[in-house]
């Protein structure tokens, strides 16, 4: 099936790969709230749910630059308080997707990311950006953030507002992060290997062609990270990837 799709893979559908990888790099460079466009983009040109297992070697991919940057800022206290929480996740969200069919998982991924959309909007709406630290709260949110980067990658959202409640300062942000996504989708790989079958020898040659953008996505991350604003990219990322959605149902 994979060899098939690498084989027929459009022009059009390897421009969106590229440019995903390309962000991906971006966004482990540190710069938060863009990482649901990649999903997007991927589920574009690769279709739903195999797009799910070649993120994920991509992702680990980039989680290595940024534990290697970023490991001094990493707060592990934060990261075994949430990390049981997401791991009872992945393995529901394995449960769910398994048997899902293309079309189902496709619908369900796209209510996922304009899911996502609506929270990381009403969040930036806000005027108080207090939320529950009860440890309920932190282990709802863990259980949500493991689900959703199962079934598609999109932990963000959850696993966001869960550090921001914590206060952490934007680099011990980005380290705890770091790591806590490294050992998470680290821990995902052998489900889509041997359960859901969507990492595969000729999925993994498709990542290679895709590192080089990975490479350079970082570079230029970790210079913008130093000087980008959130107010406008954050409010366009939300848009372009509600588009994205809206398209993903239409494919």
């Amino acid at each position: 099936m994979f060899y098939a799709l690498a084989a027929n893979t459009t022009t059009t559908s390897w421009v969106l790969a590229f440019l995903a990888a390309f962000i991906l790099g971006i966004s482990k460079s540190g710069i938060k709230g863009i990482a649901i466009i990649i999903v997007t983009l991927m589920a574009l040109a690769f279709g739903a749910k195999e797009s799910t297992g070649l993120i994920v070697p991509l992702l680990i991919v980039g989680d290595i630059f940024a534990v290697i940057y970023y490991n001094r800022h990493a707060q592990w206290n934060y990261i075994v308080r949430f990390l049981p929480w997401m791991v009872f996740g992945v393995l529901i969200g394995v449960f769910i997707g398994k048997d899902l069919d293309e079309e189902t998982f496709k619908y369900g991924m796209s209510f996922i990311i304009l899911g996502s959309v609506i929270i990381m909007y009403w969040w930036d709406q806000r005027s108080s950006k207090n939320v529950p630290t009860h440890w309920a709260f932190g282990s709802s949110i863990g259980i949500l953030a493991g689900i959703t980067t199962m079934i598609g990658n999109l932990a963000g959202a959850f696993s966001n507002i869960f550090f921001l409640a914590m206060r952490l300062p934007k680099n011990e942000f980005i380290g705890t992060a770091a790591w806590l996504f490294f050992i998470v989708n680290v821990f995902k790989l052998p489900f889509h290997v041997f359960v859901w079958h969507t990492i595969t020898p000729e999925t993994l040659l498709i990542n290679l062609k895709l590192v080089p953008a990975i490479a350079v996505g970082l570079f230029v991350g970790v210079r913008l990270v130093k000087i980008i604003k959130d107010g406008f990219y954050r409010k366009m990322i939300l848009v372009l990837t509600a588009l994205g959605a809206l398209l993903i149902l239409l494919q």
